[in-house]
């Protein structure tokens, strides 16, 4: 395991049992002023995250001995760490069982370093944003067009009080209290609807349109509202 080098700015985890990837990670990251730490099994991913608390972990799947998938579900039992998943399996369930189990983003291998970049960057940055929300007391999200009040549970626009149906608000509860996180679509039908949900996709594109008609200004256009194809919604502000 190679420990970081005291450069400053965040701490970055990359875990992958290629030599020549974590190397290129190291090197691009320190050179942008990360500190990198890197571990080539879930075993060391696991032990590095207690030992190094980082800012973000980049987890290939295809480990030796425990799988990343297992460091997911790990990690997500003690730790809110963002997780971006760096893989060579480009198929769908591969990337919702990750995405289901915890992980807040999915690269595909061979990958282009200035996209991977952008997702660490954005990662590190809902990162923030979620422990600001995490340490506020009652919770306030203010945007540019509505105001989202999560002790008070209600949104108002300009003042006024903008009526939400009990689903409707669950599901905007769910998705702003993972601002920039993609949540699936099983997720929130479990979340919203019970267990013994999961399928029932039709029910989300329903209701989402219902939100986006009241609280976005463009609802076939929307800017906070944002669908994953065939994978889940994201609430992320993505306006000028």
């Amino acid at each position: 395991m190679t420990t970081d080098r005291g450069a400053p700015g965040a701490t970055i985890l990359v875990v992958d049992d290629e030599l020549a990837i974590r190397r290129a990670m190291e090197v691009t990251l320190e050179a942008l002023g990360h500190q990198v730490v890197t571990a080539a099994t879930g075993e060391e991913a696991l032990t590095a995250t207690a030992k190094h608390h980082p800012d973000l972990v980049v987890l290939d799947l295809g480990l030796p001995g425990i799988s990343g998938h297992e460091v997911i579900v790990a990690l997500r039992g003690w730790s809110h760490v963002p997780i971006v998943v760096l893989s060579a399996r480009d198929n769908d369930a591969e990337k919702v069982e990750a995405l289901d189990a915890g992980a807040d983003d999915y690269v595909t291998k061979p990958f282009s370093m200035d996209e991977l970049l952008a997702r660490i960057r954005s990662a590190l940055r809902r990162g923030r944003q979620a422990a600001d929300v995490a340490g506020t007391e009652a919770p306030v999200i203010t945007t540019a067009d509505f105001t989202i009040d999560l002790a008070l549970t209600r949104v108002t626009r300009d003042g006024e009080e903008i009526r939400l149906t009990p689903t409707e608000w669950h599901l905007v509860e769910m998705l702003v209290r993972n601002r920039g996180r993609l949540v699936t679509q099983r997720q929130l039908l479990q979340e919203v609807w019970g267990p013994g949900y999961g399928e029932e996709t039709n029910y989300l594109r329903v209701f989402m349109a219902q939100i986006r008609a009241k609280l976005e200004r463009d609802s076939a256009h929307p800017r906070y509202f944002h669908t994953e194809t065939g994978m889940g919604y994201r609430f992320e502000d993505r306006g000028a």
